[in-house]
Protein backbone atom coordinates (compact mmCIF):
# COMPACT_ATOMS: atom_id res chain seq x y z
CA UNK A 1 0.00 0.00 0.00
CA UNK A 2 0.96 3.29 -0.65
CA UNK A 3 0.55 6.72 1.45
CA UNK A 4 -0.03 9.90 0.18
CA UNK A 5 -0.38 13.25 1.97
CA UNK A 6 -3.25 15.89 1.29
CA UNK A 7 -1.79 19.45 1.24
CA UNK A 8 -3.22 22.66 2.26
CA UNK A 9 -2.19 25.92 0.00
CA UNK A 10 0.21 26.36 2.48
CA UNK A 11 1.85 23.28 1.91
CA UNK A 12 0.33 21.68 5.48
CA UNK A 13 -0.78 18.23 5.67
CA UNK A 14 -4.53 17.71 6.12
CA UNK A 15 -4.70 14.04 6.03
CA UNK A 16 -2.73 11.14 5.17
CA UNK A 17 -4.16 8.60 2.96
CA UNK A 18 -3.69 4.98 1.96
CA UNK A 19 -4.07 4.30 -2.34
CA UNK A 20 -3.45 0.83 -3.51
CA UNK A 21 -0.32 -0.29 -5.18
CA UNK A 22 -2.20 -1.38 -8.12
CA UNK A 23 -3.35 1.96 -8.56
CA UNK A 24 -0.04 3.17 -9.02
CA UNK A 25 1.32 1.14 -11.85
CA UNK A 26 2.99 1.77 -15.08
CA UNK A 27 4.59 -0.53 -16.58
CA UNK A 28 4.83 -2.77 -13.20
CA UNK A 29 6.64 0.22 -11.52
CA UNK A 30 4.99 2.33 -9.06
CA UNK A 31 4.40 5.70 -10.40
CA UNK A 32 3.70 8.74 -7.76
CA UNK A 33 2.42 10.52 -10.63
CA UNK A 34 0.06 7.71 -11.53
CA UNK A 35 -1.13 7.75 -7.88
CA UNK A 36 -1.93 11.76 -7.98
CA UNK A 37 -4.00 11.51 -11.04
CA UNK A 38 -6.42 8.23 -9.30
CA UNK A 39 -6.10 11.12 -6.58
CA UNK A 40 -7.22 13.73 -7.91
CA UNK A 41 -10.38 11.69 -10.25
CA UNK A 42 -11.50 11.40 -6.63
CA UNK A 43 -10.92 14.31 -4.71
CA UNK A 44 -10.73 16.55 -7.89
CA UNK A 45 -7.46 18.52 -6.63
CA UNK A 46 -3.57 17.72 -7.62
CA UNK A 47 -2.25 18.67 -4.23
CA UNK A 48 -1.14 15.45 -3.00
CA UNK A 49 2.31 14.16 -1.80
CA UNK A 50 3.93 10.49 -1.61
CA UNK A 51 5.01 9.87 1.65
CA UNK A 52 6.26 6.50 3.35
CA UNK A 53 6.04 4.74 6.62
CA UNK A 54 9.86 3.98 6.40
CA UNK A 55 11.42 7.42 5.45
CA UNK A 56 12.42 6.30 2.02
CA UNK A 57 10.59 8.90 0.79
CA UNK A 58 10.68 12.73 1.67
CA UNK A 59 12.87 11.70 4.75
CA UNK A 60 9.82 11.74 7.51
CA UNK A 61 6.67 10.20 7.42
CA UNK A 62 3.81 12.63 6.85
CA UNK A 63 1.40 13.29 9.47
CA UNK A 64 -1.65 15.76 10.35
CA UNK A 65 -0.28 19.30 10.80
CA UNK A 66 3.16 18.71 9.27
CA UNK A 67 4.58 21.26 6.33
CA UNK A 68 6.32 19.86 3.26
CA UNK A 69 8.79 22.17 2.20
CA UNK A 70 9.08 21.85 -1.35
CA UNK A 71 13.36 23.12 -1.35
CA UNK A 72 14.32 20.14 0.75
CA UNK A 73 11.09 17.84 -0.73
CA UNK A 74 10.78 16.64 2.84
CA UNK A 75 7.99 16.60 5.27
CA UNK A 76 8.73 18.88 8.16
CA UNK A 77 6.85 18.48 11.49
CA UNK A 78 5.10 21.20 13.41
CA UNK A 79 7.42 22.95 16.44
CA UNK A 80 6.03 21.72 19.57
Amino acid sequence: MAHFAELDRENVVTQVIVVNNDELLVNGAESESKGIDFLESLYGHRRWVQTSYNGTIRKTYAGVGFRYDVQMDAFIPPEA
